[in-house]
């Protein structure tokens, strides 16, 4: 029976002699390392918002996986600040922060550990701590040059977090934003969903900074500056009484908003045709 058994202390033997092949139980012990490591120094760590559960007490809890662990952040720790008042009833608050936590789903989070339980190897996390420790590092600490790492006017990488049809909500190294539809782009956009999705990095303009501390910071960034407006140029190819084949992006009190095919915004207020123009409708436009 001893000769059957495997002697896992023996490295295994590799067709290239020179090469030490690591089991998943080496590479996962390696992990944890780091992991113990990170709770240690209070590092900030990345991983993938890919649950919500519900504790027995009802509570809520995200589920973070960081590489193969999987770390849980109470939603008192999400840092999902909504406003809870009588101007602000809109149901349930429990409802409304599940719905915050869905549209986030697949999102990147930073976290900080909070707790770490050696046998199970379970992690407790808080992504509050990491979000005000970011704030502090690249809003209010300063650099060699005695400049805030982020300033107003300054093109910044963003994580999208979740989108909607007329907004994107983007973290921006530690503070949340929502950047309304014509804040994303210079052409028409009637879905932003169709062009942005979570978990994707893009490039952002910081507009404003308010707040004087980690926890009142606020800021307003577009993406549309960042990518400049080429609508201006290509309405030069465009002639009076010239038709031009375009998409509907929207339709807003009678008002149709057109991408037209050779990259300009059209508006239209009457429509020659007996059948209801709807969106992404294939339509010519004849420019009066």
């Amino acid at each position: 029976m001893a000769n059957e058994t495997m002697n896992l202390n023996t490295p295994i033997l590799t067709l290239d002699s020179d090469t030490v092949l690591e089991t998943a139980q080496s590479k996962a012990d390696l992990i944890w390392h780091d992991i113990q490591n990170a709770y240690r120094t209070r590092k900030i760590l990345t991983g993938i918002l890919g649950g919500i559960e519900k504790t027995e007490a009802g509570s809520l809890i995200a589920i973070i996986y960081y590489k193969d662990y999987r770390a849980v952040i109470p939603i008192s720790e999400m840092m999902i600040n909504l406003i809870q008042d009588e101007t602000h009833d809109y149901g349930d608050f429990s409802l409304r922060q599940n719905k915050v936590l869905n549209n986030m789903l697949g999102s990147e989070i930073d976290f900080v550990i909070k707790g770490l339980d050696t046998k199970s190897r379970s992690i407790v996390a808080s992504r509050k701590d990491a979000m005000l420790k970011k704030r502090q590092i690249f809003y209010f600490d300063q650099d060699s040059s005695g400049q805030n790492k982020i300033h107003e006017d300054r093109i910044v990488q963003a994580r999208v977090i979740a989108v909607a049809e007329k907004v994107v909500r983007a973290e921006i190294f530690g503070v949340e934003t929502s950047i309304l539809a014509r804040d994303l782009s210079f052409d028409w956009l009637g879905d932003a969903r169709e062009r942005f999705q979570v978990g994707e990095h893009i490039l952002v303009r910081i507009l404003a900074i308010q707040g004087d501390s980690p926890e009142t910071l606020s800021i307003h960034a577009d993406v549309k500056s960042v990518e400049g407006n080429t609508s201006k140029e290509n309405l030069k190819n465009c002639r009076v009484q010239g038709k031009y084949a375009g998409t509907v992006e929207d339709i807003h009190k009678g008002t149709v908003f057109v991408r037209l095919e050779l990259g300009v915004n059209a508006i239209a207020h009457s429509c020659y045709d007996s059948r209801t123009v709807g969106k992404k409708d294939k339509v010519s436009f004849v420019v009066t």
